[in-house]
């Protein structure tokens, strides 16, 4: 059984002329499809015969609400999902100025093992479908009832470990007969997959790199971020030169302060030689607690001066608004209690 959410535009063209059917069907059940429609009788332009025909080779993939909390701070919304397989994902819809802003997943837990984060306990279970993605947008959108108009694959796992799937997604949420969420509108956070890096570097889509550094130097990378066993800061920074060069699109960095860990003042003049050559954005993130860490963040005067000290050197650089603070709104918190994960 084939999802229809998994293929692409000119795929889906592609199969329904396979199976006999009109090319102009593929911008009806491709507009039913993003709408979040849970089944084929729900397409209504379209005959019973090629509902009945869809309905015995293929299937309308769905996602189930299993927990959903709501801040009562700042009116962010976290959404623990099941798929069909019985695993289970977190996405946070965060509201800004602008609009909604969903932070999704793209794998079933992760095995880059970051040592403060709570997504890698357990390690990977699977890789999301391009269709598994997309529908942590339908679905999130469907059950609030407004627009999501910005992306940001900063969830669960690592995109660029699931690199096919997730090109995918960002071709079919981008496409104009489906969400229509402009590339600019989109970010992608690796923790530093140079090989990805340089492939992404090449699809010409433009959306925001960022890229999630957390240490200075490879002496502490190496001991929070395993990641940097196999790709160096000095291999990742010449990945981020080129990837400018070629898109033009500037960087960001993403950068956890834990405390007596990456955040003195060495290491603050140590990161913004590293990033003021690049001309980026330094987003520093208070690190979250994990119960099963010991890490922890300094105090809000710490972390003012850490900030200060890189904009003093002459980088761009903003402490991270938390939001949905009381309902731990930073992902993987949720899956392990709800049985999802083994203890490592």
């Amino acid at each position: 059984m084939l999802d229809l959410k998994d293929m692409e535009y000119k795929e889906l063209e592609e199969y329904l002329i396979s199976v006999g059917e009109k090319r102009f069907r593929a911008a009806q059940i491709y507009k039913w499809l993003h709408m979040g429609v849970t089944s084929y009788d729900e397409m209504t332009d379209i005959s019973k015969a090629l509902r009945e025909k869809l309905g015995a080779q293929t299937y309308v993939s769905t996602l189930e609400i299993e927990e959903k909390y709501v801040s009562k701070l700042d009116g962010t919304v976290k959404y623990l999902f099941r798929l069909p397989d019985g695993n289970c994902i977190e996405s946070v819809v965060m509201r800004y100025r602008h609009g909604l802003t969903i932070c999704i997943s793209s794998q079933v837990g992760c095995r880059m093992g970051c040592r403060f984060c709570a997504s890698t306990i357990g390690g990977l279970f699977r890789s999301l479908t391009a269709g598994e993605i997309l529908n942590q947008v339908i679905f999130a959108e469907k059950d609030m009832g407004e627009r999501i108009s910005n992306i940001v694959l900063m969830g669960i796992g690592e995109p660029l470990d699931n690199y096919d799937n997730v090109i995918k997604f960002l071709h079919n949420v981008h496409n104009e007969k489906g969400k229509n969420i402009g590339y600019r509108h989109i970010t992608l956070s690796t923790c530093g997959v140079v090989p990805g890096i340089y492939k992404l570097a090449e699809e010409n889509i433009p959306i925001t790199l960022t890229i999630s550094l957390h240490a200075p130097n490879n002496e502490i990378r190496d001991s929070i971020m395993p990641v940097n066993h196999a790709y160096k800061i000095e291999e990742l920074f010449k990945a981020c030169r080129y990837y400018l060069e070629k898109t033009g699109r500037r960087l960001s960095f993403e950068y956890s302060l834990i405390h007596g860990v990456n955040d003195s003042v060495r290491n603050a003049e140590e990161l913004a030689a590293l990033i003021k050559p690049l001309h980026a954005h330094v987003n520093l993130i208070p690190v979250n607690r994990v119960e099963e860490r010991d890490f922890k963040k300094g105090s809000r005067n710490e972390i003012n001066a850490f900030c200060q000290r890189l904009t003093m050197r002459g980088v761009n650089a903003t402490i991270r608004r938390e939001l949905g603070a009381d309902i731990s709104a930073s992902c993987g918190q949720l899956r392990k209690r709800a049985g999802n994960i083994k203890d490592e």
